[in-house]
């Protein structure tokens, strides 16, 4: 009796210490951007999909945004069509596009979802398309100074969360690919048909934005990294919070791949996003390290006036 009691306590001691998390936290909805590594590790996978159940189990309400980057440019491959990027954004041909909508909604949607409903009927697959959750406008690259034509890439105008609002009070975690439905009056002067419809988003954008649009309390990034590098590549160094303006100083001077992954947690903290994190995909259970552990692991973002009491 004296053994189980010993190799307990390290397990309750654990839970004791999720408990002011667990408070501050029920109730309260968490967009999570779906990426990176656990998006094809299938380790990865199925420890993301128990965090994001557990969190759901725990009171929270939890929402699921994802791309898929490598998963598309293997089925471009499969069919003979070239992957270009411009920008740092793929060239969306309309062939492109359907094969984008085909892959984000028939395959990693479809998966995810069948991963978080091994743990019952809550997981419900939904685009951007769907309900005009998200409208976007054609979104052109800049390079040398200079608008580039890259296709059915799109830049979000508008967010209407209803249907999220519904899932979510029905109890439900939305898992949501980053496609949107273009403006009429865009589609009618294109002339266009077909792939014109949607657009092409990306990913850490779209799910900033429905966070803001959500009134979440966190939006929670994945990443192939730690998080934010204070100094790279001269040192390894995280940085474990940074304030709106602070982050805004150094936008400019980082990589390619954190930009639009830090912009979108700059976007979500100053539209009511109460904290925006970057955590490590690459590690089975971060989302519960990082949201319910007073170390937490990556990088977090506040705005400028903080007031979240005791927020690490």
């Amino acid at each position: 009796m004296s053994t189980r009691k010993h190799t307990a306590l390290p397990k309750a001691r654990t839970l004791i210490e999720a408990l002011p998390w667990l408070t501050r936290h029920h109730g309260k909805t968490v967009v999570i951007k779906f990426g990176g590594n656990a998006m094809i590790d299938e380790e990865l996978k199925r420890a993301f999909a128990q965090d994001v159940v557990f969190l759901r189990h725990a009171g929270l309400r939890p929402v699921v945004v994802h791309g898929g980057g490598p998963q598309i440019s293997a089925q471009l491959d499969l069919l003979g069509l070239e992957s270009e990027f411009k920008g740092g954004l793929r060239v969306t041909t309309p062939e492109a596009m359907n094969v984008v909508r085909m892959v984000l909604a028939g395959q990693v949607q479809r998966e995810l979802v069948g991963l978080l409903n091994e743990h019952g009927p809550l997981a419900v697959g939904m685009t951007g398309e769907d309900a005009h959750l998200m409208t976007a406008t054609k979104h052109f690259a800049e390079i040398d100074g200079e608008r580039v034509d890259i296709g059915r890439v799109g830049e979000i105008t508008g967010i209407d969360p209803g249907a999220v609002h519904a899932l979510l009070d029905d109890g439900r975690i939305p898992v949501i690919s980053s496609i949107a439905r273009s403006s009429d009056a865009e589609d009618a002067a294109s002339g266009a048909s077909g792939a014109s419809g949607v657009f092409n988003v990306n990913a850490d954008t779209a799910a900033a934005a429905l966070a803001a649009a959500l009134g979440a309390e966190t939006l929670m990034v994945l990443t192939d990294v730690e998080g934010l590098y204070e100094d790279w590549p001269q040192s390894d160094e995280v940085i474990s919070r940074l304030t709106a303006t602070e982050l805004e100083k150094l936008l400019p001077d980082l990589a390619s791949g954190m930009v639009p992954k830090m912009r979108g947690c700059l976007h979500a903290v100053r539209n009511g996003v109460h904290t925006a994190r970057v955590i490590d995909g690459r590690v089975q259970h971060s989302i519960l390290l990082e949201i319910f552990t007073d170390e937490g692991i990556g990088t977090m973002v506040v705005p400028d006036a903080n007031t979240i009491e005791g927020a690490t």
